[in-house]
């Protein structure tokens, strides 16, 4: 009987993990996505990221210069999405760089200065606010993934800058 029960709740734990990884991460990307082997990209299955040349979606920035204490303006556009993911880096490093004001929709990882949706509604644009490093100056870029859904995406998509 022991071990009628044992395999049950075992089966019943297999269940329960296989769930949540059908549903994937409504609420945002994790913080591992940050240092994954496959960066800033989703893991939805067998799902890759669409060409680069086929993305519908921009991410533009206000500037690409900052200053200790200067905020940065980022907003996502290109039609209806589900979901992102995105990272500052210094343009010279290519390290992570600043941190997010909390936004309404938005959950922040700061150990790797990124943003990511908080609900899985379909959005027509998503606008951040990025804050420079309080003792540092120089150029940033901002790069990550826009989902139009699970499994279509596209990865490594890079800011560009109102001039």
């Amino acid at each position: 009987m022991r071990l009628l029960i044992r395999h049950i709740a075992i089966l019943l734990a297999l269940v329960v993990v296989s769930s949540i990884s059908v549903l994937g991460f409504p609420d945002g990307a994790p913080v591992d996505t940050c240092v994954k082997p496959r960066p800033n990209q989703p893991y939805h299955g067998e799902a890759r990221s669409q060409p680069l040349n086929t993305s519908p979606y921009k991410i533009v920035a206000s500037s690409s210069r900052y200053e200790p204490g200067s905020q940065i303006t980022v907003t996502i556009v290109g039609g209806a999405f589900k979901g992102f993911f995105l990272q500052a880096r210094d343009s010279k490093t290519n390290e992570w760089t600043g941190s997010w004001a909390q936004t309404p929709n938005t959950n922040t990882h700061p150990e790797c200065s990124a943003v990511t949706h908080a609900d899985p509604r379909d959005k027509e644009q998503a606008t951040f606010l990025w804050n420079a490093p309080p003792n540092a100056r120089g150029s940033v870029y901002f790069t990550g993934t826009v989902l139009k859904d699970y499994a279509t995406f596209w990865s490594d998509l890079t800011s560009q800058a109102v001039q």
